[in-house]
């Protein structure tokens, strides 16, 4: 069974309420599941998932200073997350708010560290994006993006 670790910044609630989706979707995958705020997430609970999903809201184009500073702590560990399932979701205020920008900068930390990005063909190329809090089509895509990281992680990992 894989273990997936999602960690999240919310200040309104859009992007926990994603975090959640992304969870409901890898536990009917068969994953070990933890959502964590960032706020309560070590640098080192990174090192015991087989999958690690971050997800921010969306500040002048990139990420929360908040999941930043877990990534600059995360070199620490660097060359040990190789290997490991790696993806990202962004909610913001509007169309054209910087979602994809932002969780570009998740992915590319997350390729300098060594870990497998499950991109998605069908919706949300590089991870689920909201507008405000989720609607009908962004919780379909978190919830399937959770299902198709926790059945890469549970192959690479077996």
């Amino acid at each position: 069974m894989a273990r997936v670790l999602i960690v999240y910044y919310s200040r309104t609630g859009n992007t926990k309420a994603m975090a959640d989706l992304v969870g409901q979707g890898a536990q009917s995958a068969g994953a070990e599941v933890e959502v964590k705020n960032v706020a309560d997430t070590r640098v080192e609970d990174l090192l015991g998932a087989n999958a690690i999903v971050m997800g921010s809201p969306t500040y002048y184009g990139t990420m929360a200073a908040e999941m930043k500073n877990l990534l600059d702590q995360s070199v620490s560990h660097h060359g040990e997350l190789d290997g490991k399932v790696g993806g990202a979701f962004s909610s913001s205020a509007n169309i054209g708010g910087g979602n994809e920008t932002t969780i570009l900068d998740l992915l590319k930390a997350m390729l300098i560290h060594g870990m497998v990005i499950k991109g998605d063909p069908k919706g949300d190329h590089y991870g689920p994006v909201a507008i405000g809090a989720p609607d009908g089509r962004s919780t379909d895509q978190c919830k399937r993006y959770g299902r198709d990281i926790a059945q890469l992680a549970a192959r690479l990992s077996a």
